[in-house]
């Protein structure tokens, strides 16, 4: 079965990620702080179902 709990972090991640990307925001801003927000849920999150 998919887990769609990590499949919506992975999702938001990607977005986020690459409207850093595109606009070339700076660490520090709420995006960037909401990607290492999501890298560590996604952390937590696999090594829980491992």
């Amino acid at each position: 079965m998919a887990d769609l709990y990590l499949k919506a972090l992975e999702s938001e991640r990607k977005k986020l990620w690459a409207t850093c990307r595109l606009k070339g925001l700076p660490k520090g801003t709420p995006e960037r702080q909401r990607i290492d927000e999501l890298d560590e849920l996604l952390r937590a999150h696999k090594a829980k179902s491992a």
